[in-house]
């Protein structure tokens, strides 16, 4: 009777250390994974916000990388630079109102000015006049067997297929004076509106003053003659030019 009560108890014992170590195992199994799965959800969530901020910080990197490179203009300087831009945005609307703007020496600039721009449309009628006059003759002649034209205004060039060529030649000399012409007028224009900004930076900018001078000083110097001159040149005259900005 005492055996097998004690064969009851080891039996229950056994059994219900069995049943304590089956759900431990269960726990013991489980604990890592739903600590390791914890574990990698926070490490992606910190990866996510440190890429998040580090954007964010090169963002308010550049933005004041950018503010220092904007140069902020105090009205002053406002001011100078429309002093300094509108006599050029002038000229080139009107030649010559940039310098009478500027003021100066505007009285002599503007006749020079004009009096390029009247050179420039001299010179294009007579290249142009010319090249029509030789154009027609030339066709007229190419078209006749290089016959002289009834009412030419070259009569003492004669007739001839070397008269046609040279009077070919010389029709594209002055057509190409022609062209050229248009171009320097261009820019003869372009240079009178540099000419009006120029001077306007420089007077605008560039402070200068009005005891700027040049003067020049000679001195004459008379020295005792060397031991190399000449008997009857006892003294060495010279001159020194003092130059003094």
């Amino acid at each position: 009777m005492n055996r097998l009560i004690i064969i009851l108890l080891l039996a229950t014992g056994v059994w219900g250390t069995l049943q304590a170590q089956e759900p431990d195992s269960l726990k013991r199994d489980s604990i890592p994974k739903v600590t390791d799965s914890l574990t990698t959800s926070a490490t992606d969530t910190l990866a996510d916000e440190t890429r998040r901020e580090r954007r964010q910080r090169e963002k308010r990197e550049r933005e004041a990388d950018e503010q220092l490179q904007v140069v902020f203009k105090d009205s002053a300087r406002l001011a100078l630079e429309e002093l300094s831009n509108r006599p050029w945005k002038r000229s080139l609307m009107v030649p010559g109102w940039g310098q009478i703007t500027n003021g100066g020496w505007w009285w002599l600039k503007v006749p020079v000015i004009y009096g390029g721009f009247v050179s420039a449309v001299l010179v294009f009628e007579f290249n142009n006049r010319y090249y029509h006059d030789i154009l027609g003759e030339v066709q007229y002649r190419v078209n006749n067997n290089h016959a002289i034209p009834p009412n030419t205004k070259y009569p003492q060039l004669g007739a001839g297929s070397q008269i046609t060529d040279y009077m070919i030649s010389a029709k594209d000399f002055y057509r190409r004076n022609r062209d050229l012409t248009v171009l320097v007028t261009i820019g003869w224009w372009g240079l009178q509106a540099v000419e009006a900004y120029v001077n306007s930076m420089l007077k605008n900018r560039w402070e200068i003053g009005d005891d700027l001078a040049f003067n020049i000083g000679p001195t004459l110097l008379v020295t005792p003659g060397s031991a190399w001159a000449y008997q009857s040149q006892p003294y060495t005259v010279g001159v020194k030019i003092n130059v003094r900005f």
